[in-house]
């Protein structure tokens, strides 16, 4: 199994207490930290604007921009947004974003799309809430745009939501020179009807999660959806994200639950909306617990398909010591 970090970036109040001016040296050391292990495949931000779950003040740092810091201070491990919106950027911008940092990268970036979810941050941005259908139709076509420019370095689409007549995407991609002969492309999220047709046809990864029947059951339709299209099935990578914790016991994990809780409240939610949040966003999940548990759950999740793990460290802009601890108990124990 292949491992990516999130980097914490603000969007899940993971910098509450750290002075903005600090933040890039936060992030940046942790980002330096990851190209220096090798165990590390890959970093990833959010591609958000506001907190989660509720807005605030609180610094969220903005994906792209990030991208492109990243890549001027590392030099081995790849750069992945989970996941872009497609919608919050023209998506002929977003391929020359893209082909620029690829080259200051060395060709290392990774595309991560989807159709966008938060609709606050959507609003807040002028941006309208469009119906889920349009945002997904939105995405398959401007997925169509990254292939042509990316592969020809042009593109041209008379659809219904982007019109582009010979946008030019020069240079190309320094991945041009890959086999796939493209930046790769991940397709976010695991809607059985459209999302996952989408990524039949498109993806070089999919990232979606859920218990072990779940992701199973959502890799069989990405597996019809394949056939449907005439795709290989074996050239799409299943991925998802998952949330890590370790304790050694009950009473540790409740005090590391109530540290995630507690910068919440520090961030501005009520003291009973960031501990519901906790309980059911981090509570429960194959990988929080003791050691033991989270690498059974890994193993439980690689059985049902999964290849590709992205993992989200509360506490790693505060404290390594989980993320070394993964590395060095959990990691090597997934594929015995």
């Amino acid at each position: 199994m292949k491992f990516g970090l999130f980097i914490p970036q603000g969007w899940r109040y993971d910098l509450v207490g750290i002075d903005p001016a600090d933040h890039w040296s936060v992030m940046s050391d942790l980002v330096r930290y990851a190209d220096a292990t090798p165990a590390w495949e890959s970093v990833w931000v959010y591609d958000h604007f506001h907190t989660t779950p509720q807005p605030s003040q609180e610094a969220t740092h903005e994906a792209w921009s990030l991208m492109a810091g990243f890549a001027g201070i590392t030099s081995r491990v790849r750069l992945g947004q989970m996941c872009t919106c497609m919608s919050y950027r023209q998506p002929t911008y977003l391929a020359k974003v893209a082909a620029t940092i690829d080259h200051i990268s060395g060709g290392r970036i990774e595309m991560g799309i989807g159709g966008g979810w938060y609709e606050h941050e959507w609003r807040a941005y002028g941006y309208g809430f469009p119906s889920a259908g349009e945002r997904l139709g939105r995405l398959r076509e401007g997925v169509e745009i990254f292939r042509q420019a990316w592969t020809t370095g042009s593109a041209t689409l008379d659809g219904k939501y982007y019109q582009v007549d010979g946008a030019l995407c020069y240079p190309q991609p320094l991945q041009t020179t890959s086999p796939a002969n493209r930046i790769p492309l991940w397709v976010a999220g695991g809607g059985p009807k459209v999302t996952l047709k989408i990524a039949a046809q498109y993806a070089d990864y999919t990232n979606y999660f859920g218990n072990p029947e779940e992701f199973a059951a959502k890799t069989e339709i990405l597996r019809g959806h394949c056939r449907d299209v005439g795709r290989d099935f074996e050239e799409i990578t299943l991925t998802g994200n998952t949330n890590v914790i370790i304790a050694d016991n009950q009473a540790e994990l409740d005090d590391k639950l109530a540290a995630v809780a507690d910068r919440m409240i520090a961030g501005g939610m009520t003291q009973a909306d960031a501990q519901t949040h906790v309980e059911r966003s981090l509570r429960g999940q194959a990988t929080v617990g003791t050691a033991e548990q989270v690498a059974e759950g890994l193993r439980t999740m690689r059985d049902a398909g999964l290849t590709y793990a992205i993992t989200y460290f509360p506490d790693a802009a505060y404290d390594r010591s989980t993320i070394e601890r993964f590395e060095r108990e959990i990691m090597p124990e997934i594929d015995r």
